[in-house]
């Protein structure tokens, strides 16, 4: 019998969707409804109801969206935007694309997300935004960092990218802020087939601007009313996500079903294990432990045949691409430790409580040298 277990395995999710996600492609190559349409229509009313949000833009992936809500915030040249330098660089990517320069404040130790008693003390005149990232799944301090927000009146854009579902005191993530930016990447909780995002927003003016902004600037054909671009969703993807967001609620649940089997089954070890903080439910996007043994784990993990990863193994303010910034190894010392201790074990809805107790086996074993 085989005793691998994927890291990822997206075919065991596709499997019993495929008959209704062929029917539904089959009918948007019928009518054509290629771009944008109302596959893609739909599934914005979906995932703003899902979000309990009053209107998404859907685009063609989430660093888009987070480009747009620059935009949308006045984000500019010679502006800061304070975030986090332990995420995926798209993140920071999104502030230097409006000519802006991402300002990092250190990570709290034991969520890996923006720590809030570290933002007051990076804001200057220059800041124009902030901009945490729901790392991993689980949500920001959200009460403090709006708090900031307000005091300094300043636009809180979520990074909600890994977050599909997630709640915080009760309340979905992505309806805090100004805006909020997720992803449809095929390896999110709720992914495409091929890339997508979305920018969700309570405020109709914003959302009007963000589909004129993905669509050339235009709000009518050939006529344009500022510097747009080409974000636009395909209607494919909007079929497919419209079919898979019907199960992303029993989807959240299979993942908090794996997270607390494992809880169960690695407490004993010397791990350091994800917690989700008070008033926090985290999505789950991933199940990231921590080791001062991580290469040496990781390469046992490989020997036995369990999937693995590491998100992140370097921090952006020490990435060869914002070395302009000056920064330093030892500026951000609790998101440097975490790029050297995490890694992801498996983490799907589909993993059986069999595949769970074999890699809880294997990482004993390796701790039991």
């Amino acid at each position: 019998m085989n005793t691998n277990i994927p890291y990822l395995d997206l075919k065991a999710q596709m499997r019993p969707l495929r008959a209704e996600i062929d029917a539904v492609i089959a009918h948007t190559l019928d009518n054509c409804s290629f771009c944008l349409g109302p596959d893609v229509a739909q599934f914005e009313k979906d995932f703003a109801a899902f979000c309990g949000a009053q209107h998404a833009v859907a685009m063609n992936s989430g660093t888009s969206a987070l480009h747009v809500a620059m935009i949308l915030a006045g984000v500019g040249p010679g502006d800061e935007v304070i975030t986090t330098p332990y995420t995926f660089i798209a993140t920071s990517w999104a502030i230097s694309y409006v000519g802006a320069k991402p300002v990092y404040v250190d990570i709290e130790d034991a969520t890996f997300n923006l720590d809030p008693k570290l933002v007051e003390r990076a804001i200057t005149p220059r800041t124009k935004a902030i901009l945490p990232v729901h790392l991993y799944g689980h949500p920001c301090e959200l009460d403090a960092l709006l708090a900031l927000a307000h005091k300094y009146n300043l636009p809180l854009i979520e990074d909600a990218a890994q977050a599909h579902g997630a709640t915080y005191r009760g309340k979905s993530v992505g309806t805090f802020g100004q805006t909020a930016c997720f992803s449809f990447y095929p390896a999110k909780n709720l992914g495409a087939a091929g890339e997508g995002g979305a920018l969700v927003t309570n405020d109709a003016a914003l959302a009007a601007r963000a589909r004129a902004l993905r669509e050339h600037g235009s709000t009518k054909r050939y006529h344009h009313d500022e510097l747009g671009f080409n974000y636009r969703m395909e209607g494919l993807q909007g079929a497919v996500l419209g079919v898979k967001l019907k199960h992303l609620a029993a989807w959240a649940e299979g993942r908090r079903r794996v997270a607390r089997r494992y809880a169960e089954l690695l407490a004993g070890t010397p791990l350091r294990l994800p917690r989700e903080a008070e008033g926090c439910a985290s999505a789950w996007h991933l199940y990231t432990v921590r080791s001062d043994r991580r290469d040496a784990l990781k390469a046992h993990l490989d020997a036995n045949g369990i999937g693995n990863a590491v998100h992140y193994p370097m921090p952006l303010h020490l990435q060869k691409a914002y070395a302009h910034l000056g920064h330093r190894a030892g500026d951000f010392p609790h998101a440097e430790r975490a790029a050297h201790e995490v890694l992801s074990l498996p983490m799907f809805p589909e993993l059986t409580d069999a595949q769970i107790q074999r890699v809880a086996t294997v990482v004993g074993e390796f701790f039991a040298k």
